[in-house]
C-alpha cells in the first residue's frame, strides 16, 4: 500500500517543527502512524509529529490537515492515492507532502509570547514525557506549566515531576516547569463545588504543604489552612501566584483584597458568566488583577496568555510582565490595546482630562465579529466586524477611576470546537475619583460572599482546635474590611 509522506517546516526559517496532524481516508476515518500520539480534549482528531510522518493510504481521495499552536494558518491539502492498476488514474506511489507553516501575524516580532499557566496530566496518561514534550512544542508554546494535585488518591501522570524547571523539556525557545495547585472543595455530595477555591502557584522550587485540604484529601481532613496562607509560602519562594478555576471559591476576594494574588485564570469568553463577572467586580473595587488562562485538563483547548517582552523569549521578562499585566488572553486572535498612549498595565493620569482615546488592534486566523471596549464592566463602544484584522477607535468619556479593557468574540470555531475570544488585562484609571455606583455593587457583592463564607466555616467547616477556626474566620474578617471601607 503507498505511504503518505510529510515534512513540516516553518516557512519563514525553514527549520522542521513539530506539529499535529490529521489525514481522513476516503471512508472517513482518520489514518496515522500506529505508534501515533494523539491529541487530547474536543474537537478534531489530530496525531502530534516531530515534523516527519509517514502513513499507509488506501486508494482514493485523503485530505490532510496541518496545525501548529495558534499563530500558523492552518495548511491543508486533498491528495489522490491510486492502485495503478488504471493508465491514467493516480499514481500507484508514495505521495510526498511538503508542508510550509506560515505565520498569519507578526507576534514575535512584537515581543508577544504565549503561555499556559495551567496543565495536568491524569491517571489514564502513559507516557507524559512524551506528551509534554510534545506539547509545548506543537502548541508553539513559550511557557508551558504543569502542575501537581491531590484529590484522594488519584495517581496523577504530572504528579511525577518534581518542582521548578524541567530542564529536559527546556531549551531556549521553550521554558517547561512544574508548579502546584493547591485546593479545598467542601461538599461531600458534590465534590466539585469549590469551597476556599484553588490556586496555582508557578515558579516555586518546593512544593508548598498541603497541596489540598478538606473533603478533596479524606473525610476527616482538616479545612485549614486557608489558601492565603499557601499563597504567602510560595510568594516567599518568588513565586507567581494564579487564582484558578475562574475566580470562584470563596477565599477567592479575600486573598485578593489582601494582595496575594498576582493574576486570575480565565477559561472561556462568556463575558457575562461568574468567572467574568467576579473578576469585573474584583477591578471595580480598585484591585489590580491581571488575565491569565490555561487549559487545565491536558492541552484540551488552544487557550493561552500573552505577554509582552523582548522579541527573543526570557522567561524572568515574561514573568514581571505577566505580574505587572502586559498581557492579553485568547484561544487564538492577538489582541492589542492602547488608550492615550499606555498598554495594559499601566496607569493613565485622568487629571488633565476624562477624555481618552482608546485604539484596539486585532489580527486573527479566523474572522473576529464583535470588538468591545469595557470600562469598570460596562460595554461603553461596540464594533461590529467580520475581518481577520482591523483596528477600532475610540474617544471615551472616563467619569471616575477604575479600569478599561478590551474584548473581542465570534462565531467561528477552532479544531476544538471553541468560540474564538481574546480579552485583554485592563489599563488602569487614576485621578478623576472613584465611582460611587460600580464601586458600592461590588464591594456589597463580597461582603455579602464573605459574610456567607464565614457562617460556613463557623457552622460547618472542620477544624483540629478552636485557634484554626478562629484564624480562618481572622482572615476572611480581614478581608472583608477591606470591602467594607469602600462603603464608608
Amino acid at each position: 500500500m503507498p505511504n503518505i509522506t510529510g515534512e513540516i517546516r516553518d516557512a519563514q526559517s525553514g527549520e522542521l517543527v513539530q506539529a499535529r496532524v490529521q489525514i481522513l481516508a476516503p471512508g472517513g476515518g482518520t489514518i496515522a502512524p500506529a505508534d501515533a500520539m494523539w491529541k487530547n480534549g474536543p474537537g478534531e482528531p489530530f496525531f502530534y509529529s516531530d515534523g516527519q510522518f509517514s502513513v499507509e493510504a488506501p486508494r482514493g481521495y485523503s485530505q490532510v490537515l496541518v496545525e501548529r499552536g495558534t499563530e500558523f494558518t492552518p495548511w491543508r491539502t486533498t491528495v489522490e492515492v491510486g492502485s495503478g492498476g488504471i493508465a491514467g488514474t493516480a499514481q500507484a506511489g508514495d505521495i510526498a507532502l511538503d508542508v510550509q507553516l506560515q505565520r498569519w501575524g507578526d507576534l514575535p516580532e512584537r515581543g508577544w509570547h504565549p503561555g499556559n499557566t495551567h496543565i495536568h496530566y491524569d491517571e489514564k496518561e502513559t507516557d507524559p514525557d512524551r506528551r509534554l514534550a510534545y506539547d509545548s512544542r506543537v502548541e508553539n508554546l513559550r511557557m508551558t506549566a504543569v502542575s501537581v494535585l491531590k484529590r484522594w488518591d488519584l495517581d496523577y501522570a504530572t504528579n511525577k515531576y518534581p518542582p521548578g524547571v524541567l530542564t529536559e523539556f527546556t531549551d531556549t525557545h521553550h521554558h517547561v516547569q512544574s508548579g502546584e495547585e493547591s485546593r479545598h472543595n467542601h461538599d461531600p455530595n458534590m465534590p466539585f463545588v469549590i469551597g476556599y477555591g484553588h490556586v496555582m502557584l508557578l515558579n516555586i522550587r518546593n512544593i508548598v504543604e498541603p497541596i489540598s485540604r478538606g473533603l478533596i484529601v479524606d473525610p476527616f481532613n482538616p479545612d485549614y489552612p486557608p489558601l492565603s496562607y499557601v499563597c504567602d509560602d510560595a510568594l516567599a519562594q518568588g513565586g507567581l501566584v494564579i487564582w484558578c478555576h475562574n475566580g470562584q471559591g470563596m477565599e477567592a476576594p479575600v486573598a485578593a483584597a489582601l494582595g496575594k494574588v498576582h493574576a486570575i485564570n480565565l477559561f472561556d469568553p462568556y463575558w457575562n458568566d461568574i468567572e467574568y463577572d467576579l473578576w469585573y467586580h474584583m477591578l471595580n473595587c480598585g484591585i489590580r488583577l491581571p488575565a491569565s488562562t490555561g487549559s487545565d485538563w491536558f492541552v484540551s483547548s488552544a487557550n493561552r496568555v500573552y505577554a509582552q517582552g523582548q522579541s527573543d523569549f526570557e522567561y524572568e521578562g515574561w514573568v514581571e510582565s505577566i505580574k505587572k499585566g502586559n498581557s492579553f488572553i485568547t484561544n487564538g486572535p492577538a489582541l492589542y490595546l492602547s488608550v492615550n498612549g499606555a498598554a495594559p498595565g499601566d496607569t493613565i493620569d485622568l487629571a488633565t482630562g476624562s477624555r481618552v482615546e482608546a485604539r484596539v488592534e486585532w489580527q486573527s486566523h479566523y474572522n473576529v465579529q464583535r470588538v468591545e471596549i469595557v470600562v469598570n464592566g460596562k460595554v461603553v463602544a461596540r464594533h461590529d466586524v467580520d475581518a481577520t484584522v482591523g483596528v477600532f477607535e475610540a474617544s471615551i468619556d472616563v467619569e471616575s477611576d477604575g479600569w478599561i479593557a478590551a474584548r473581542v468574540a465570534s462565531t467561528a470555531r477552532d479544531s476544538f470546537n471553541q468560540p474564538i475570544w481574546a480579552h485583554t488585562s485592563p489599563i488602569y484609571l487614576s485621578g478623576n475619583g472613584r465611582s460611587p455606583e460600580s464601586e458600592r455593587k461590588s464591594a456589597t457583592f463580597f461582603v455579602d460572599r464573605i459574610d456567607e463564607a464565614m457562617e460556613w466555616v463557623r457552622k460547618k467547616g472542620k477544624f483540629y482546635s478552636d485557634t484554626q477556626r478562629r484564624e480562618v474566620l481572622d482572615l476572611h474578617r480581614a478581608g472583608q474590611d477591606f470591602y467594607k471601607n469602600l462603603l464608608k
